[in-house]
């Protein structure tokens, strides 16, 4: 009797956790992995208003701190918003769901110059979501001397302990490398070898690491920084006197993208959420809020004059024949890995 209760109990509990797993699956969720500050408050809302479904999100500092949490899996994320090359490196891994088009009916709103980059040439896994550029921004209620160059931030003795710079291997290399008057992209290792040298001679110099510079720029805790347009124009919103600059060597520009994670337990609203930003109304208004630059046909004339004029949002065409997109290095990543362990235990 016994045995035969057993089985009648675990005849029972099957289709429980079946029930269970299954509403699990279904439940209107999405599991958003994105940098710090990247997603409009409004936006979150109105897509939970208009769908039912709850954004959970996660933040990450880096773009190789991103490709780690994927890896380990622990957070079954649904979308994540990778920069242009760690595309590339995530799709190579297997690590990104294709994109159904017949989902995205906004596709076709994207501006085509974001389309098409060797990352992802058919647009198979991305779509972009903003573009910024890596530059300086200084809080002149602090610092009235003129910036022009990577070379005045990093080597001003003024400046010495008073800025940051992005905590991320590749951005920081870059500068470096622009220095040099190297390729961001190069794979020469007597050329990378030379950057981190430099970068161990200015380490002093830097105060912090940071992805995220707006609260020290703001409160005044730094006077400058290496940091992406994104933040310095939010830092700008609080405290006009933050300027932003794109250094006269030149630097790094970067797209970031929406991408399903491969296994997203919440395909359906992964999509959704994805077509979703794609509309001029819902692009102008992420602009407005997070400061990266637009991405959907007709956005801009939907923004405030003074951003429609911003030559951080929209650098001149001068400055940006000097700036560079990140590329994936595949096995030469490892050139600059071997360099930023040692550059950062030091």
């Amino acid at each position: 009797m016994s045995v035969l209760r057993f089985f009648l109990s675990f005849s029972l509990i099957i289709p429980l956790f079946l029930l269970s797993a299954c509403e699990k699956k279904n439940e209107k969720v999405l599991n958003l992995a994105i940098w710090g500050n990247y997603l409009s408050p409004d936006l979150q809302k109105k897509f939970t208003e208009q769908t039912g479904i709850e954004i959970r999100m996660t933040n990450y500092s880096s773009n190789e701190e991103l490709l780690a949490k994927v890896q380990t899996g622990g957070a079954s994320f649904d979308v994540a918003v990778p920069s242009d090359y760690m595309v590339g490196v995530m799709a190579h891994l297997n690590l990104l769901e294709p994109l159904d088009r017949k989902q995205l009916p906004h596709f076709q709103n994207l501006d085509t110059q974001f389309l098409h980059q060797d990352y992802d040439p058919q647009n198979q896994f991305s779509v972009p979501y903003g573009w910024t550029t890596a530059g300086i921004a200084i809080n002149r209620d602090l610092y009235k001397e003129p910036i022009h160059s990577w070379k005045d931030l990093f080597e001003k003795p003024a400046l010495k302990g008073q800025i940051s710079a992005l905590d991320d291997m590749r951005e920081l290399a870059a500068v470096a490398l622009k220095l040099q008057g190297q390729s961001v992209n190069t794979t020469d290792p007597q050329t990378i070898e030379k950057a981190f040298t430099y970068l161990k001679k200015i380490k002093p110099q830097i105060k912090v690491f940071t992805a995220n510079a707006v609260d020290l720029l703001k409160n005044k805790e730094i006077k400058a920084g290496h940091v992406y347009s994104s933040d310095a124009l939010l830092a700008q919103k609080t405290n006009p006197h933050i300027e932003y600059i794109l250094p006269e060597e030149g630097g790094t520009r970067a797209i970031d993208n929406l991408v399903i994670i491969k296994g997203a337990p919440h395909l359906k609203a992964a999509h959704a959420f994805i077509n979703f930003l794609m509309t001029p109304e819902a692009n102008a208004s992420s602009v407005m809020t997070i400061r990266a630059g637009p991405v959907i046909k007709g956005a801009r004339a939907l923004l405030p004059k003074d951003l429609q004029n911003n030559k951080a949002l929209f650098p001149d065409q001068k400055i940006l024949t000097k700036l560079e997109s990140l590329h994936d290095l595949k096995e030469k990543n490892s050139l600059y890995e071997k360099a930023w362990t040692e550059f950062k235990s030091e």
